[in-house]
C-alpha cells in the first residue's frame, strides 16, 4: 500500500503493467523489491496455510503481475521456513483378493474433450487420536473437479455409494459416462453397480497391481493429506468433516492451483472449458492386428481389390467380442494392446 492505494490500483491508474513496474523497481531499487517479494511470498504461504510449495507459489507470482525465479523463490521460503510440509508414508487400503465380476479398463484409452465424460473414484484411510476413518471421493477426469464425497467409520460399501450419489446430485451427468476405480470389493460390490447401470454408467476398473490408472485421484488424496490432514489435529469425526469440507469445496475446487490445468484451479478451468465451443464427446482407442479387425482408413489403401476388404468392425464392440453396452467381463490377455500393432481403432 502507498498511502490509500495499492500498487495495482496505481499501475491501473498509470497504464502500467504490474510485471514492468516490479522489473522497474528492482532496477532502481533492488533492496525495496526484495522485501516486496518476500512479503508476498510470505502473504501467499500463509493465506493457503502452507500448503503451496514453491512451484505454485511461482505461478502465483506470476498470476500477481510478478514474475519470478523458482529458485528464488525456494531460497526466501526455505530463509523464512516457508516450504510446504512433506508427506508421510503411503498405505494400501484396497482388497482386490475377492470373486466378484471385474470390469475393462477403459479410463488409459479415452481422450477427454470436456466434464462428465470420466469420473475416476477411489478410498483412502484416516487416522485420528482414537480411531480410524475412511474417505470416499470421486474426481472429474477432465477438469479434477472433487464432484463427490463422503467420510465414515467403516469401509462398507455404504461409503463409496455415499459419494456417488452426492457426486450425481451434484452434476446430473448424461448416460454412458464411464466410472473408473481400482479392483476394490466395494466398487465391484452389486450395490454399486447396480447404482451405476441405473445411472446408465459404465464401468471401468484399473490393471492390477497398477495404481497408475487412477493416478489423477491418488494425487488428490496425496494432496489432501499433505495439506490438510498432516497439518492438522481433529477432535472427533465431525471435526475432521468440517475441515474437510472446507479444504475440498471452498480451497481445493475453487482457489488451489493445479499444475496438470495450467496452474488454474478445477472450477477456473471448467469455466474456461465452457467459453470454448461446445466439446465433442470423448474417444476410446484401441491396438488391433490388422487380420482380425479393420483400421479405419483401410478401404483407403491403394490397389487393395474392393472384393478382400473385410466388413468393418462395429463401433459399439471391443476387441474380443466385448460390447459398449454392458462391458462387465475382465479383461482377458487377448483385448490388450499387443506387442505388434498395426492400426488404431477409435470408439466414439
Amino acid at each position: 500500500m502507498q498511502g490509500s492505494l495499492s500498487i495495482e490500483r496505481m499501475c491501473q491508474l498509470g497504464q502500467v503493467s504490474r510485471a514492468g513496474f516490479y522489473r522497474s523497481l528492482k532496477e532502481q531499487m533492488p533492496q525495496e523489491e526484495d522485501v516486496e517479494v518476500r512479503s508476498t511470498i510470505q502473504a501467499i504461504a500463509l493465506e493457503h496455510r502452507r500448503r503451496y510449495g514453491y512451484r505454485r507459489i511461482s505461478a502465483e507470482l506470476r498470476r500477481r503481475g510478478m514474475p519470478v525465479n523458482r529458485k528464488r523463490v525456494v531460497r526466501i521460503m526455505r530463509e523464512d521456513n516457508l516450504l510446504a510440509i512433506q508427506p508421510r508414508a503411503f498405505v494400501v487400503t484396497t482388497d482386490s483378493d475377492h470373486e466378484l465380476e471385474l470390469y475393462l479398463n477403459l479410463a488409459s484409452r479415452m481422450k477427454l474433450t470436456g466434464i462428465n465424460q470420466l469420473w475416476v473414484a477411489d478410498i483412502t484411510y484416516i487416522r485420528l487420536k482414537k480411531e480410524f476413518v475412511y474417505l470416499a471421493v470421486i474426481l472429474d477426469g477432465y477438469s479434477r473437479k472433487v464432484v463427490g464425497w463422503a467420510l465414515d467409520r467403516t469401509l462398507a460399501t455404504r461409503l463409496p455409494i455415499a459419494a456417488l450419489d452426492q457426486a450425481i446430485a451434484e452434476r446430473q451427468p448424461l448416460p454412458g459416462l464411464v466410472h473408473h476405480s481400482d479392483r476394490g470389493v466395494q466398487y465391484a460390490s452389486g450395490d454399486y453397480v447396480r447404482v451405476l447401470r441405473k445411472q446408465q454408467m459404465i464401468p471401468s476398473m484399473s490393471r492390477p497391481a497398477n495404481p497408475y490408472d487412477n493416478a489423477s485421484c491418488e494425487s488428490f488424496i496425496k494432496t489432501l493429506k499433505r495439506e490438510e490432514i498432516y497439518a492438522n489435529e481433529y477432535q472427533d469425526l465431525d471435526h475432521l468433516r468440517a475441515h474437510i469440507e472446507e479444504f475440498v469445496e471452498r480451497y481445493y475446487n475453487r482457489r488451489r492451483l493445479h499444475s496438470a490445468l495450467g496452474y488454474r484451479s478445477p472450477e477456473e478451468f471448467e469455466q474456461a472449458a465452457k467459453t470454448r465451443s461446445v466439446p465433442s464427446a470423448a474417444t476410446m482407442s484401441f491396438f488391433r492386428h490388422e487380420e482380425i479387425y479393420r483400421p479405419m482408413d483401410v478401404h483407403n489403401v491403394p490397389g487393395r481389390p474392393s472384393h478382400d476388404r473385410p466388413e468393418p468392425h462395429r463401433f459399439d464392440e471391443f476387441p474380443a467380442g466385448y460390447s459398449l453396452a454392458g462391458c462387465s467381463p475382465a479383461e482377458p490377455a487377448a483385448a490388450s494392446p499387443a506387442d505388434d500393432h498395426s492400426g488404431q481403432q477409435e470408439v466414439v
